[in-house]
């Protein structure tokens, strides 16, 4: 609280989310205002989020205030609330820029495969790689992104940026993929949001895992992906497709809405 009163009016930003899809820069996180963008600009964001990550592995998410950030980042309270309005934005600013970096490295490595299975696996363990940097202080605000109403959560509408870059990542794995003509164009459609919830279940087991490079969760994805795909290629088959549609149905009635700003068809 004695962060805000420092603020003088800079905490009400109307930043916009960016990025939906791939394609471009990371987003700015929600909390932000929209800014020019400038070199000095970003050069000002990107120190304000490098120095809260750092703060957050050092003291914990907790105990580190916006104004411990700003003063390790040389900028003013309110400069540093000009960019992010509260101290959770900037956890947004952070899947946002996670995220992104994410979906270029697994682009990158997938680029000379069409095999789907190979595609979502690598896709998988790029983001452990991404991520692994991280994993020490993952926990400290699991509890925060766990809470429904919290905007940290992976299904708010202030994650929207981020997850819409990783369902854009995922459709890329099975477009690009020799699995995808040959699948139900209303599944095709469907998939890359269930592989975006598959992705949310590896990094729940991620967060608690304490193995080594977090092997176990390596193995995990290693073992999970060819059982996925070998039901995903089950589905074109004649005889599952009332299994299919039931499925569908359910996914898009009972699970799909409770993602923010996903659009329910």
């Amino acid at each position: 609280m004695d962060d805000l009163a420092a603020t003088n009016g800079t905490n009400t930003a109307n930043g916009t989310n960016g990025v939906d899809g791939g394609a471009g820069s990371p987003a700015e996180s929600r909390g932000s205002r929209a800014q020019p963008k400038t070199d000095k600009s970003e050069q000002t964001r990107a120190l304000i989020l490098e120095t809260a990550m750092r703060l957050f592995q050092e003291r914990g998410y907790e105990k580190t205030t916006m104004r411990a950030i700003a003063t390790e980042a040389g900028v003013s309270v309110g400069n540093a609330y000009y960019y992010f309005s509260a101290k959770e934005f900037l956890i947004q600013g952070f899947y946002d820029r996670m995220t992104y970096e994410h979906a270029a490295d697994a682009r990158n490595r997938m680029a000379h495969t069409r095999d789907f299975s190979e595609r979502l696996e690598i896709a998988l363990a790029s983001w452990l790689d991404t991520a692994a940097p991280y994993h020490e202080f993952s926990a400290q605000f699991f509890r925060t992104a766990a809470d429904p109403n919290s905007s940290l959560s992976p299904f708010s509408n202030e994650s929207h940026p981020a997850r819409a870059t990783a369902v854009e990542l995922f459709r890329e794995v099975l477009q690009g993929s020799e699995l995808a003509p040959k699948l139900d164009a209303e599944l095709v459609d469907l998939l890359p949001d269930v592989l975006w919830l598959y992705l949310m279940i590896v990094v729940l087991y991620w967060v608690f895992d304490r193995t080594p490079d977090t092997e176990r969760t390596r193995e995990f994805v290693r073992r999970s992906v060819p059982m996925a795909a070998r039901v995903i290629n089950l589905s074109r088959y004649r005889v599952f497709r009332p299994i299919v549609r039931d499925a569908k149905g359910l996914i898009q009635d009972f699970i799909l809405p409770t993602i923010g700003k996903t659009a329910v068809k």
